[in-house]
């Protein structure tokens, strides 16, 4: 566990390098990420390489003790370059150029671009690969940052219809697929198939998705073109990505496939302004919401199977987000130690100075602009001297899985059939529900093994096969609790409704039917009765037709009282439950309580506070106070208080060596 800062030293005069490096070495960083915008520094012009600046400061960064983190800075190609080879820049979906002048405007299919590429980063390899200091490389930068996945220029279309011949073989077969005698849309060719350009009315659904699906895999392809060339180079460097908060349009499992572990950058203020859909608290605004920020660390720990990085950590204000508040007293050493608690090896600061020039003036850094310490400076002191002390924990053994797919994201994107329907809200429902209790989470996509996990929660699996409908069905008859969830098997993997009622393939493990489903108006009244107790629901509702599962739900008054909502079903040694509707916070919390006390988890006696978190790690479990007031805390006698005291001031944390059910915090 360890804590490092992103530097760029192009943006500071030389003179000043070696008292920056040796102050971050003073406040017990151990590594500095460099060079993911410095293309036109490291080529200033087109085969005039000048590498002796960034070897200096790794010369620094060695003797002082730390280890550095270099990036491949494809992210930004230069000016020239762009002269060169105009054909390189994206193009919207109405055919308008994306110019030079920010960054990240390349397209991912543009095969001048990827020689460009190749060239850059054999470059940089072959010069570090023996460098003692250089501990490991992040490709690029926030793949997609600025809406850049999804491009729409020839080369796209000329990949994209490359990408459907070898996905369907014969043009009949997509025909098929995407049901194209809807609006006269078949199809002759695979060349006569264009990008989901600008045009009167929407495109068929299954064409988007697979355009989804191809603009994505075309990133994995990219991506894995520079890890192969730093592999060669030297197979004992680590390789990673650093990817976004709730990033919609590339799929991380399969980015993740080749590389070491994933990074994330995490700016825990404005990714709850940026995700919330309720008011928010004054605590969000001035620390974040754990569960916001937790998903996303959970998120990137499964998708690579490991620990994982937070390659960007919020350092304070910062310039993106609608409001800007100064972060808490301490909130950016509790919010390295939250990753940690959930997984996370190393938390890199954004950034080491405000910068001075260009559009991150308003982004602060643990130092000011004039290079005095800024509040984070403290901050990332502290937690790096906190994680010192600590013992190194290995692992995260989460009992749960979450399944989440890019593929269900897509799709709903497309068709939302309801303006407030959101897939990362319908998921973060449950995992809130799930933290609350104290419960650590894997979020995995539905193909992943379930062996290990005693209860699988899946949120709308909207688009199943029976090959998905097999292996869920497989891992309840062998013992397991699964919550399936509304919206779940209405249509195949071309996003075509299934011939069968929902939830189609899923039927047999459900037990039950969906007779009849609605989005109602937000001024609708739905309530319903579970467990004797009564509830809201919104956004989404679904009458149900038992078969073999025993009805555990019913709507309330009007039309529809005494119709089935919940279910239950054993299915050899297991149990699935199935929820029609969008649940309430307190539903939620009833449902996921009745899951994993089946499934023998054990959680806490009551839901934790708002914004109070415990998160346990290798028999270590971190309680976090994302509040502002203090909170009382309770341990066993015998149980060691590594960290921390009771009570834990506000926008503070103890870390305990003790099971999470052991702990009381109020």
């Amino acid at each position: 566990m360890s804590i490092g800062v992103c530097y760029f030293p192009e943006h500071w005069p030389r003179e000043r390098w070696e008292t920056d490096v040796e102050q971050m070495a003073d406040a017990g960083l151990e590594y500095v990420r460099m060079g993911e915008f410095s293309w036109s520094r490291l080529e200033p012009a087109r085969g005039e390489f000048d590498f002796e600046w960034l070897e200096t400061v790794l010369e620094y960064v060695g003797d002082r003790g730390m280890q550095a983190v270099l990036c491949t800075p494809t992210a930004t190609p230069p000016r020239w370059l762009v002269d060169d080879h105009p054909d390189i820049l994206q193009e919207n979906r109405d055919g308008t150029t994306r110019h030079f002048g920010g960054r990240r405007h390349y397209c991912f299919n543009s095969q001048a671009y990827a020689l460009e590429t190749d060239r850059i980063v054999t470059r940089l390899a072959e010069r570090f690969a023996d460098h003692p200091v250089v501990a490991g490389w992040q490709t690029d930068n926030e793949y997609g940052c600025h809406d850049t996945i999804r491009c729409y220029c020839e080369d796209c279309s000329d990949a994209f219809s490359e990408w459907l011949r070898e996905r369907y073989d014969d043009v009949e077969a997509l025909n098929e697929a995407w049901g194209t005698h809807f609006w006269s849309q078949r199809y002759n060719d695979f060349e006569q198939i264009q990008p989901p350009r600008s045009a009167p009315g929407n495109h068929n659904p299954s064409l988007r998705l697979d355009y989804y699906r191809f603009a994505s895999d075309s990133v994995v392809a990219y991506n894995e073109r520079q890890v192969e060339i730093l592999r060669e180079a030297n197979d004992d460097w680590f390789v990673t990505h650093n990817f976004m908060s709730h990033f919609g349009h590339l799929d991380a499992y399969d980015v993740c496939e080749s590389l070491d572990f994933a990074a994330w950058d995490s700016y825990p203020t404005g990714h709850t302004q940026h995700h919330a859909r309720d008011e928010l608290s004054t605590d969000d605004l001035l620390a974040g919401n754990p569960d916001v920020v937790g998903f996303d660390h959970d998120l990137y720990r499964s998708a690579a199977d490991g620990p994982f990085w937070v390659m960007e950590q919020q350092p304070g204000d910062i310039n993106w987000p609608p409001y800007s508040p100064l972060p808490a007293d301490g909130a950016m050493r509790l919010w390295a130690h939250h990753a940690v608690a959930h997984g996370a090896d190393s938390v890199v600061y954004f950034r080491w100075r405000r910068c001075r020039q260009g559009h991150e003036q308003y982004h602060s850094g643990l130092r000011s602009a004039d290079g005095s310490p800024d509040d984070g400076y403290a901050d990332a002191a502290d937690a790096a001297a906190d994680l010192e002390g600590l013992p190194e924990p290995t692992s995260v053994d989460a009992p749960v899985a979450l399944l989440h797919e890019y593929d269900n994201l897509w799709a709903l994107n497309v068709q939302s059939h309801a303006p407030e329907f959101d897939y990362w809200e319908h998921l973060e429902t449950y995992y809130r529900a799930l933290r609350a209790r104290g419960v650590a989470v894997d979020i995995v996509p539905p193909t992943r093994d379930l062996d290990a996990y005693a209860a699988v929660v899946a949120p709308t699996l909207h688009l199943v096969d029976d090959e998905i409908a097999a292996h869920l069905h497989e891992y309840v008859e062998t013992g397991g609790q699964l919550l399936l969830t509304m919206r779940s098997g209405v249509k195949d993997r071309s996003s075509k409704l299934l011939n069968e009622a929902p939830p189609g393939p899923l039927a047999e493990l459900v037990g039950a039917t969906v007779e009849h489903h609605e989005a109602p108006h937000p001024t609708m009244d739905r309530t319903l009765e579970y467990d004797g107790k009564g509830f809201d629901s919104r956004i989404w509702n679904e009458r149900l037709s038992p078969e073999t599962a025993t009805v555990t739900g019913t709507y309330r008054g009007g039309t529809t009282a005494g119709i089935p909502a919940l279910t239950t079903n054993a299915v050899g040694d297991g149990q699935v439950r199935y929820c029609g509707v969008w649940p309430e916070e307190s539903l939620a919390d009833a449902l996921v309580t009745d899951v994993l006390a089946d499934a023998g988890v054990p959680v806490t006696p009551e839901p934790l506070p708002t914004n109070v978190r415990i998160v346990e790690r290798d028999g270590y479990s971190w309680v976090l106070n994302f509040t502002s007031r203090d909170r009382r805390l309770s341990v066993p006698n015998e149980a060691a208080v590594l960290l921390g005291t009771d009570p834990i001031p506000a926008y503070d944390l103890a870390v305990v060596e003790a099971p999470m059910t052991e702990i009381d915090v109020s």
